[in-house]
């Protein structure tokens, strides 16, 4: 299991390292805050170990930007022993918290309680996307986003989501050729029946749309293909 290990301290980070590399994580350091983002997008690790006192960027802040773009379970390091940094790691999105010094096998046993955690849930989206009968209306199960086309109803974290016609159409075609590219073309024959003019530009509004709708400023969730269209990822959506 891949971790991004957000730490400034080199004499920490290398014996953080050394130990989750011991085990069953692969560890990717980060050693400034401003960076933690952009490494997180590029490698799309499973968890995520953040200090708060960090160059750059504080971690409170790279705490925020993480869980706005994914639901990474993100596990605090904290050098205060009162209860400021947890009530504000909470707030922010944090998962779990562990004081410094730092016991390696201590840091261990908690990211392994969230790593069972984090795999415990899949099971239950797999099963929730069968729900319907075969010849009944599909449910459709990415991650946090949960389409019942029974009642049109869309679910994105928990909480309900709604959505234009247009934007529900879109969605819809989009999650049912999941994992393929979709043309502008492609996309208005499926949704109105007809052709791409070259200048409409409907699609696209409505794709900037849904990107704002489920937290996809990075368009990871729904990419472009440059000179082909747009493709739906469903492994983004976990």
């Amino acid at each position: 299991m891949r971790v991004m290990l957000v730490e400034d301290d080199a004499r920490l980070a290398a014996l953080v390292m050394e130990y989750l590399n011991g085990y069953e994580f692969e560890v990717e350091l980060v050693t400034r805050g401003d960076e933690a983002l952009a490494r997180f997008q590029a490698s799309q690790p499973e968890l995520v170990v953040l200090d708060l006192m960090l160059p750059g960027t504080d971690g409170m802040v790279v705490c925020r930007q993480l869980r706005a773009v994914s639901d990474v379970p993100i596990l605090i390091l904290t050098a205060r022993e009162d209860s400021y940094d947890e009530v504000s790691g909470l707030e922010q999105g944090a998962d779990d918290f562990v004081n410094k010094p730092v016991q390696p096998r201590v840091l261990l046993a908690r990211l392994r309680a969230l790593a069972r955690r984090r795999q415990a849930a899949l099971p239950v989206q797999v099963e929730a996307a069968a729900l319907a009968a075969p010849d009944g209306p599909p449910v459709y199960v990415f991650g946090a986003l949960r389409i019942v086309t029974a009642d049109r109803s869309v679910v994105w974290r928990g909480q309900e989501c709604v959505l234009s016609n247009t934007e529900y159409k879109l969605l819809l075609v989009l999650v049912e050729s999941s994992g393929q590219v979709l043309s502008r073309d492609a996309l208005l024959k499926k949704m109105r029946n007809i052709e791409f003019d070259g200048l409409d530009r409907s699609i696209d509004n409505a794709i900037s749309k849904l990107r704002r709708r489920f937290d996809d400023a990075d368009a990871s969730k729904i990419k472009t293909v440059w000179g082909e269209g747009y493709l739906f990822s469903p492994s983004a959506w976990h």
